[in-house]
């Protein structure tokens, strides 16, 4: 056999479904478009076998863009889990054949409950289709699997449809880049959009720090016990005053400066860029960088250290740019 060649056949079989699906799509989809968005509980995927794995990823799909739902595994649900299905929900009852057998004995509780109840399935004359007050009939598409036999176009259609509701419904509420990374918060969206200096910034005992007119050699000590690769150049009134960083020695030892005799007020930098600690961290990351530089002393609107940030904190963060 020719994997490769085999491959294709596959691919192109389930081309072919997506291609069919797209064809037949008409007001039906919208009216299950309409219903999802008039939903006032939950949208409630429920599906048996193969039909339930995609059933599984619309709903987390839908989750993910803005539609509050939840997988109902049909056996379960026998056994209790109806307790979680209410009249202000809506249910989309996915079944291949509109025969299976799990998912037909849920059809008298559910309309006992009240919930709206909605059918995806390929067979027209089905009891799923007569029972469900709304339902999108899919095409007869051959299965990709060599006997015919496996769901594979099939599902992979289905699954198609219900990314197609769940993007279609996100659209219309308006679902933006904000609302994603809210719900996907450990996410790299999530964390460039919601991630903020204060969140990440070194604090408190953290801070190398040190006063105006210290030693070398003692600001040395300071950075190699908090290891930040920078020190803090406070004056009296505990106010920004510069920022010394091992750089600053590198040069100074290159220009044999005398580091038991000389301060830091010799090398020190006297106006070093400086950070708010609510600017979100993708900014700071974009400033680093641009400014080529490794660390930013965080300040309030008094110019009052109150954290330190470096490059390092923020990558380890997981925020890429």
């Amino acid at each position: 056999m020719d994997f490769t060649a085999e491959a294709k056949r596959v691919f192109d079989k389930e081309i072919e479904a997506l291609k069919c699906t797209k064809e037949v799509l008409d007001d039906t989809f919208a009216e299950m478009v309409a219903a999802i968005l008039q939903c006032k509980g939950k949208v409630i995927l429920c599906g048996m076998g193969k039909s339930g794995h995609i059933a599984k990823k619309i709903s987390a799909t839908m989750a993910s863009l803005g539609t509050s739902s939840f997988y109902l595994h049909p056996a379960e649900a026998m056994h209790g889990d109806l307790g979680m299905v209410t009249e202000n929900d809506l249910i989309i009852l996915l079944s291949h054949s509109g025969e299976t057998k799990e998912i037909l004995q849920l059809l008298s509780p559910l309309k006992m409950i009240g919930v709206k109840m909605a059918g995806i399935t390929s067979n027209a004359d089905s009891t799923l289709d007569r029972e469900c007050e709304l339902v999108q009939v899919m095409p007869r598409v051959e299965e990709a699997c060599s006997l015919n036999l496996a769901p594979t176009s099939s599902t992979t259609a289905v699954l198609a449809y219900g990314d197609a509701l769940a993007v279609v419904a996100s659209k219309e509420y308006g679902f933006g880049e904000k609302d994603f990374a809210l719900f996907h918060p450990a996410g790299a969206l999530g964390k460039r959009i919601l991630l903020r200096v204060k969140d990440i910034m070194a604090v408190g005992n953290e801070i190398p720090i040190v006063r105006e007119r210290t030693q070398i050699s003692e600001a040395i000590v300071e950075m190699s016990r908090k290891r930040l690769g920078a020190v803090v150049v406070i004056d009296d009134k505990g106010v920004l005053a510069g920022l010394l960083t091992d750089g600053d020695l590198r040069r100074a030892i290159e220009k044999k400066v005398d580091m038991y005799d000389e301060t830091i007020n010799t090398i020190m930098s006297c106006s070093p860029k400086i950070i708010s600690k609510d600017i979100l961290a993708v900014q700071a990351l974009r400033g680093l960088r641009e400014n080529n530089i490794n660390t930013y002393p965080v300040v309030d609107e008094a110019r009052h250290i109150i954290g330190m940030l470096t490059w390092q904190m923020i990558v380890k963060a997981g925020v890429v740019i």
